[in-house]
C-alpha cells in the first residue's frame, strides 16, 4: 500500500507541474524516476523493490505494450506505404550499426566477453518514443520526422527480442529452462504479427455488424477490449506482444477511425499511467550502490551510447535521403532507451548467465541517463520547430519546398 500512496503523491505532483514541464526542460518522466529513487532502499527506504521483484517486469511490460498500442494508432498506413524507405533504413541499417558499435565499446571499455557485449548491444539497440513524446506527438514537428521515429521505435522492440534471447542462450548456462531456438523465435514473431492484424480486423468487423455496435459512451472500450484480449493471447501462446501491440494499433486505426478517435483520450491517459508506474518502479532500482558498481569504463560506454553511437548510426543510415540536415540531427539525437531495454535487461539479469549482474548494471545506468537526457530536451527542440512555423522563415538547413506532386506525401496530418 505504501507503493500506491507514493505513486498517488508522485502523480499529483506531476499533474500540478505538467504545465511547467510542457514549457521547460523539466520532465514529468524524470520526476517519477527521481521519486522512485528517493523512496527506495537507497534513500528513504519507504518501498523495497529489487530487480527480481515481479512488479518490476510486470509494470515495464505493461507500459511498453500500452505505449506501443497507442503509438501504433498514430501511424497512417497510406502515408507509411508512401514513405517507408526512411524507417526501413533506420531499422535495417541504423539499428544493426548501433548494436555492433555498442558491443565494441562494451567489450573494450568494460572488459566483458564478446557474447555478453553483443547481448548488451542488442538490449540497448531499441528506441522508445515515450521519452521523446514532444517530438513524436506535436503536429508542428514535420510529419516525416515524427513518422520516422514512431515507426522505428514501434518495430525495433520486436526485432531486438529474438537477438536478445539467442545471445542469452549463447552466453552460458542460464537459470531458466526456456530454450531460444531460431525456429521458436521466428514463430513467436509471426504469431505476434498475425494476432496484431487478425484481432483488430475481427473487432472492427463485429462493430460494423448490423445487429451489434456499442453505445457512444462505450465505444472507447472497443480498442481497450481488443488490447486486453491481444495481451492475454500473446502471453498464453508466447507470441511477441510488442510487435502485436504496435501492428494492432495501426490496423485498428485504419479499419475503424471512429474507434481510434473515441479511444484516443482514454488510451493516452492509460498509457501515461502505465508509463509513470513503470518509471516509479524502475527508479526504485537506481540506488547509490547500483551506480557505485559501474566502472569508469562503464560510464564512458554509457555516455558514448547516448551522444555518439545512436547519432552516428542513424546519420549513416540516412545518408542520401531527402530529409533536411536539421531533421536528420533531431532524429539522430532522439534514440532514447526505454521500457523495451528495461524488460530485456531484466531478462538478462534473471537468466543467471555468468556476467548478468555487470550487464544489468550497465544497462540500467544507460537507461537512466538516457531518460534524463532525452525527456528533458524534447520540448525545447519541438518548440524550435513551432517558432519557425510561426515566423514562416525556414531554417537555412531546411530542405527545398516539395514539388506539387510530392505535397500530398509530405503533408502534415
Amino acid at each position: 500500500m505504501m507503493l500506491v500512496a507514493v505513486f498517488g503523491a508522485a502523480l499529483l505532483v506531476a499533474v500540478l507541474l505538467s504545465g511547467l514541464a510542457a514549457r521547460t526542460v523539466l520532465s514529468t518522466s524524470f520526476l517519477f524516476l527521481a521519486g522512485g529513487a528517493l523512496v527506495s532502499d537507497g534513500f528513504l527506504g519507504l518501498i523495497h523493490i529489487t530487480p527480481d521483484s515481479g512488479i518490476v517486469s510486470v509494470t515495464a511490460a505493461l507500459a511498453l505494450f500500452a505505449v506501443l498500442f497507442t503509438d501504433g494508432m498514430h501511424v497512417a498506413l497510406p502515408k507509411l506505404r508512401a514513405n517507408w524507405k526512411n524507417p526501413a533504413r533506420a531499422l535495417g541499417l541504423g539499428m544493426p550499426l548501433a548494436f555492433v558499435f555498442m558491443a565494441l565499446v562494451t567489450h573494450y571499455l568494460v572488459g566483458l566477453d564478446w557474447t555478453t557485449s553483443f547481448l548488451i548491444g542488442a538490449v540497448l539497440a531499441p528506441t522508445d518514443p515515450v521519452f521523446a513524446s514532444a517530438i513524436v506527438g506535436r503536429t508542428e514537428v514535420p510529419a516525416k520526422l515524427r513518422q520516422l521515429l514512431n515507426v522505428e521505435s514501434g518495430i525495433n522492440d520486436g526485432l531486438a527480442l529474438p537477438v536478445v534471447l539467442l545471445l542469452i542462450a549463447a552466453a552460458g548456462p542460464t537459470a531458466g529452462s526456456a530454450e531460444a531456438s531460431p525456429g521458436k523465435i521466428a514463430l513467436e514473431l509471426l504469431l505476434g504479427l498475425v494476432f496484431g492484424i487478425v484481432l483488430p480486423l475481427l473487432a472492427g468487423a463485429l462493430a460494423r455488424f448490423r445487429l451489434l455496435g456499442g453505445e457512444p459512451k462505450l465505444q472507447p472500450l472497443l480498442p481497450l477490449a481488443t488490447g486486453i484480449i491481444l495481451y492475454a493471447a500473446c502471453h498464453l501462446t508466447h507470441a511477441n506482444p510488442y510487435l502485436a501491440a504496435f501492428s494492432a494499433g495501426a490496423v485498428l486505426a485504419h479499419v475503424s477511425p471512429e474507434a481510434k478517435a473515441s479511444f484516443e483520450p482514454l488510451g493516452e491517459a492509460l498509457a501515461e499511467l502505465a508509463k509513470f508506474a513503470a518509471l516509479l518502479v524502475f527508479g526504485a532500482l537506481l540506488t547509490p550502490h547500483l551506480f557505485g558498481d559501474l566502472s569508469l569504463g562503464g560510464y564512458a560506454a554509457v555516455i558514448l551510447a547516448i551522444v555518439l553511437i545512436r547519432p552516428a548510426s542513424l546519420l549513416i543510415s540516412l545518408l542520401g535521403t531527402r530529409i533536411s540536415r536539421r531533421e536528420k540531427l533531431v532524429a539522430a539525437w532522439f534514440g532514447p532507451k526505454g521500457f523495451a531495454s528495461v524488460v530485456y535487461g531484466l531478462l538478462v539479469l534473471q537468466s543467471g548467465i555468468p556476467q548478468a549482474d555487470k550487464a544489468f548494471t550497465l544497462i540500467a545506468v544507460c537507461i537512466a541517463f538516457s531518460i534524463i537526457a532525452h525527456s528533458s530536451t524534447d520540448v525545447p527542440i519541438a518548440r524550435a520547430f513551432d517558432v519557425e512555423d510561426l515566423t514562416g522563415i525556414p531554417g537555412k538547413d531546411e530542405a527545398p519546398a516539395p514539388r506539387p506532386q510530392e505535397a500530398s506525401a509530405d503533408a502534415r496530418p
